[in-house]
This record gives structure tokens, C-alpha cells and sequence, in this order.
């Protein structure tokens, strides 16, 4: 999931909201230079990229969808298990969508310097543009298809994947639905485990 599923998954700690989000933005397996929260988050965010990358219904909806977007299949599922989440949110979450996302926003986190400054520049400009309050919407899933699109450095038809959501809407629902129910409770024990 991109970057809404990540904050889900967060077990509404908006600490480890943002040390999800850093997991993006770090490479290598030695963490030992970070604090436990930060930590966590970098491991929590590549276990999420890990189990969905793994989960049956993603891999069958990968099937499916390679045929008409090759190289980026996972990237879109990303995208719009990201919509779907966001369109479905009361479903799922008892806060309303748009003060979930103000809290993020408004948060300071106690971390902030173990960040890198491209770090805090990206959240600077998630803050200013506020990204994922248009995710609930087809022009919200245009938008990041096209920005995820220019930040891929060979050649992809990820912009054809909101035309391509549309034709198999039904069945990308479906998939993310089935996806939804393994998730949560599998977060929601890993969660338990984290200590910082």
C-alpha cells in the first residue's frame, strides 16, 4: 500500500505514523543508529510492503492486471488499494477521514531531527498539498498515478491506471476487501509486539 496504508497500519500512533513513512527513505539492514520508535517504524513499514507483496488476493489481482500494466503492477495495486481504503474509510476506521488526516499533519514528532532533511522536505510539501485528502476521489487516484509516474526512471504506462481501475473497479474492490480482512488483525498482533 502507498502511503495511506502505511499510516493505517500504524496503530493510530502518529509517532510511529511518521517512522513508518521514513522507511521509504532508508536502505540497508543496520538500524542500530535509530531509537526504538524509529526503528519500528522502518520495520513495520517493510513488513507492510513484505506481507502485501506476499498476500494471495494481491498476487491473483497481479495476474489479472500484468497484462495491462507490466513493470508497475505492484505500484498500481499500491495506488489503489490507497483509493479504495480512503473511499471505504468509515468502513474501517471509527475517526472521520479528514480529522485522521489533520492530526498526522498537525503533529510534531518528538524524532523529528533523527530525520533526513529529504525526509522533512517531503513531509513539508505532504503537509502543503495535502495529498491524501484527495485519495477518496477518481481525481485523487489520477493525481498520484501521475506523481508516482514522473518519479519512475524507465518508461511505464502507470498513467493508464486510473482508466484501468474504472474497467475493473468491481474486481480490484473485491481483492482489496479480502486483503482488508487478513491485514488488520495480522497488524494489529505485530503491533502488539513492538516495544519503544
Amino acid at each position: 500500500m502507498n502511503f495511506l496504508g502505511h499510516l493505517f497500519f500504524s496503530d493510530n500512533n502518529l509517532e510511529l505514523m511518521y517512522a513508518n513513512l521514513f522507511g521509504d527513505f532508508v536502505k540497508g539492514k543496520d538500524l542500530s543508529a535509530f531509537s526504538p520508535v524509529v526503528h519500528s517504524g522502518i520495520v513495520l513499514h517493510r513488513s507492510i510492503d513484505f506481507y502485501i507483496d506476499q498476500h494471495t488476493e494481491v498476487r491473483k489481482l497481479m495476474h489479472i492486471l500484468y497484462p495491462v500494466l507490466p513493470k508497475v503492477t505492484g505500484i498500481a495495486i499500491d495506488l489503489y488499494f490507497d483509493h479504495c481504503l480512503a473511499k471505504n474509510w468509515t468502513v474501517y476506521h471509527s475517526k472521520s477521514y479528514e480529522d485522521f488526516l489533520d492530526e498526522f499533519y498537525a503533529y510534531q514528532p518528538e524524532k523529528w531531527q533523527e530525520y533526513t532533511s529529504e525526509f522533512q522536505q517531503f513531509i513539508g510539501k505532504m503537509r502543503k498539498n495535502r495529498w491524501m485528502n484527495h485519495y477518496p476521489t477518481f481525481y485523487g487516484l489520477q493525481k498520484a498515478c501521475e506523481g508516482v509516474a514522473q518519479r519512475i526512471s524507465f518508461d511505464t504506462n502507470l498513467q493508464e491506471a486510473p482508466a484501468i481501475f474504472l474497467e475493473n473497479k468491481a474486481l480490484i474492490q473485491l481483492h482489496f476487501q479480502e486483503y482488508m480482512e487478513h491485514a488488520i488483525p495480522y497488524f494489529q498482533q505485530k503491533n502488539s509486539t513492538l516495544h519503544f
